[in-house]
This record gives C-alpha cells, structure tokens and sequence, in this order.
C-alpha cells in the first residue's frame, strides 16, 4: 500500500535530476561553493544569489528570469581582467539549446544591486554548429550544441572577464536555455557576486547592453523553436546582444 508513495517520490527525483543548476565556481583560481536550493542549511555564506529551487523558468517576461528569483549572496569572489571564471554543473541533462554567459556592473554595494535596467552585457556565449544534414537542431549524439559538453554532470563552462574591464561591483550571470521540447523553452539563470579588481576603465558601450527580463521576446525564433522540424533552417542564433570582447589593445608605437 505504499507504492503510491514510493512512485510519487520516484517521480520527484527524476524531475529534480532532469534539471540542473551552477553548484559551484572556480574563479581566478579559486574554488567556490554554489547554492544548495534543497539544502540551504549547507551553503549560509555563498557567492551565488539564493535560488529557490531547480525548476525552469518558462516564460522569458518572468522576473525571475533575471537570476531565477534569487536573492543577494553574502559573500563575493574577487578577480581581474583577463582570469578565468569557470561554471559547473553538479548535472545537467539536456543536449539542445545555447550557454550565455553575462555580468552586470551595479552602481554601489550588492546589497542595493538588484540588475534593474540596461546593463546586463554578455561576455561568453555558446550555440550551435551542426551541418543540417547529419546533425540537427534536436540531433543528441553528436550533438550540435555547445552546451552538449554539461551533459553529464560534473562538467564546467569556462569564460574569461574581458581585457580592460573597469573594476567594480557585477553581478555574474549564467544562462542555459533548454530548447529539447518544441516551441516550449527552459530558462535555468543564476547569478553570483563578483568583484573586479585592476585598473582598466573599459565598459560595453550601449549597442551591448540589454536588460534582463527584456533581452528576448517569447514568440522570437530562437526562442519558441520547433526543433524536431528538420525542414526549417538548421541554424541558430543565440539571443541578446554580440558579445563584448574588452578593450582592445593598442600597437606598439614604434615612430621617433
């Protein structure tokens, strides 16, 4: 007479492990440790925003779509231009859809940074480059997509901050949008408290800058995507703005 129960739970679990979200970070070298949204007595003192559970976000107009309505973090990693950040995945399931990786540069201190407005700028992304006639947009194994390279658990997506950048207060932000299911996109964001050090003045100019929600629309092609349509084309582009590359570096001036 329980096994009502045992499968209501069995069914729980699987829908937990089919979803996925960053549990940690090594930045500029260092470790840090992720929310555990199912286990918040063991992660007091983070660097990631307090996401409420591993649930998608379905609609690219939800507020929580920012940092999957988490809350400000109570601690910050600290690194210059040039490190690298690097995300992980305890698990992540699906092989479709893009990476976006952003930061968010706040006015003062995190407590009073909540990413309101025109300032989300990415600075990492990954799509995909399937040929379209081996491999598809819904193709699994290969698959096209970047993001095939989570799959699997216990994977990381490696960015770096871009050359020049100013030092402050961000927020970082990374952004897997699941596409597996036709026309129905998953939206799994979080964000974590970074600060940049150095003494670069660079900042993304407005043709890179967009606000969160706001970037994307529903009904756009690259989000509602029929992916099991093989006669629509086989291409993708990923949502948002280019991404910004730093400040570029001047040449030597060699002249007397």
């Amino acid at each position: 007479m329980f096994f009502p129960v045992l499968s209501a739970v069995a069914l729980l679990v699987s829908e937990v492990v089919a979803h996925g979200a960053v549990t940690s970070y090594i930045i500029a070298g260092k470790n840090y440790p992720g929310y555990q949204g199912f286990s918040p007595g063991n992660s007091p003192s983070v660097i990631q925003w307090q996401w409420s559970d591993y649930n998608p976000v379905t609609s690219v107009t939800d507020a929580k779509i920012r940092c999957n309505g988490g809350k400000s973090a109570t601690q910050s990693a600290t690194a210059a231009p040039g490190d690298t950040i690097s995300a992980i995945w305890q698990q992540w399931t699906h092989s479709q859809g893009p990476i976006i990786v952003w930061l968010y540069k706040c006015s003062g201190a995190f407590s009073a940074c909540d990413g309101s407005g025109a300032n989300w700028f990415k600075i990492d992304e990954g799509g995909f480059s399937g040929d379209g006639v081996k491999v598809f947009l819904d193709s699994e194994k290969p698959s096209g997509w970047e993001i095939a390279k989570l799959v699997g658990g216990n994977k990381q997506w490696d960015s770096k901050i871009p050359a020049g950048l100013a030092p402050g207060n961000y927020l970082l932000r990374h952004e897997l949008i699941a596409l597996h299911q036709a026309n129905s996109p998953q939206f799994y964001p979080e964000c974590a408290q970074l600060v940049i050090t150095g003494s670069g003045s660079a900042q993304p100019d407005a043709s890179f800058k967009t606000s969160i929600p706001g970037y994307a629309k529903q009904n756009d092609p690259n989000i509602k995507v029929p992916i099991n349509d093989h006669s629509i084309p086989q291409k993708y582009v990923v949502p948002g703005p280019t991404v910004w590359k730093g400040a570029a570096k001047k040449a030597r001036d060699f002249s007397a």
